[in-house]
């Protein structure tokens, strides 16, 4: 017997799953933002003249890198507790473990693009009396952002990917309502196809978006 596709229940909680994009959409930025900003940091220790900088940066981003991020989340959220003494919200933890684990992948990003310019450009402005801070903002930065912009954005794309994660956190997010209305209405098939549409719709600009920066800076050398 043919399956027979039925909407109406699709359409009539939809709002539901609205918000849990909303919530998706939420952690996604939060995660994005803080991972970023963790990376740049991490990639400066990295690239540290101190050798024990060095060896704390490389052990964290080997760590994050090389451990599964759904066992992050439930670590974040479950023993991450016990160790601080404080329970957190399923939503934190998810933002603390989706953050860091971006923070090491983007840390790599970071670095790579920095080591791309020439060692002597960073010497002689050096030399000119600035500052490090001062040549990481007026000279490499300037320089290397924009080729490192497609791989920030598939990093972004792989996150919003992985914020699906969160739902056995119970956080409400998309994924997390799509598994409750699959439950409750038994029509997993119709909700699981338009819960997979919503984050292709969200996600399928930042694809394009990607390969239209490769093209674009292949284009310019």
């Amino acid at each position: 017997m043919a399956y027979e596709w039925d909407f109406a229940i699709v359409l009539e909680n939809l709002p539901v799953l609205l918000r849990g994009l909303g919530v998706m959409l939420q952690l996604w930025l939060s995660a994005l933002a803080f991972g970023l900003a963790a990376g740049f940091v991490i990639a400066l220790g990295r690239m540290a003249a101190a050798a024990p900088l060095r060896l704390i940066a490389r052990c964290y981003v080997e760590l994050f890198r090389n451990t599964p991020a759904l066992i992050q989340l439930i670590w974040f959220y479950y023993a991450f507790p016990i160790v601080i003494g404080v329970q957190l919200t399923p939503f934190a933890a998810a933002v603390i473990g989706l953050s860091l684990n971006t923070s090491a992948y983007a840390a790599e990003i970071f670095r790579g693009g920095m080591q791309a310019v020439p060692r002597g450009q960073w010497e002689g402005a050096s030399a000119l009396g600035m500052t490090h801070a001062a040549v990481l903002r007026r000279v490499v930065l300037p320089q290397v952002l924009r080729l490192m912009l497609p791989a920030f954005t598939n990093r972004a794309i792989e996150l919003a990917k992985t914020t699906s994660l969160a739902s056995v956190l119970a956080v409400q997010e998309l994924m997390y309502q799509g598994r409750l209305l699959s439950a409750t209405y038994y029509r997993p098939m119709e909700i699981l196809t338009t819960v997979a549409l919503i984050y292709f719709i969200v996600i399928w600009p930042g694809s394009l978006l990607s390969a239209w920066l490769e093209r674009r800076l292949a284009r310019h050398g």
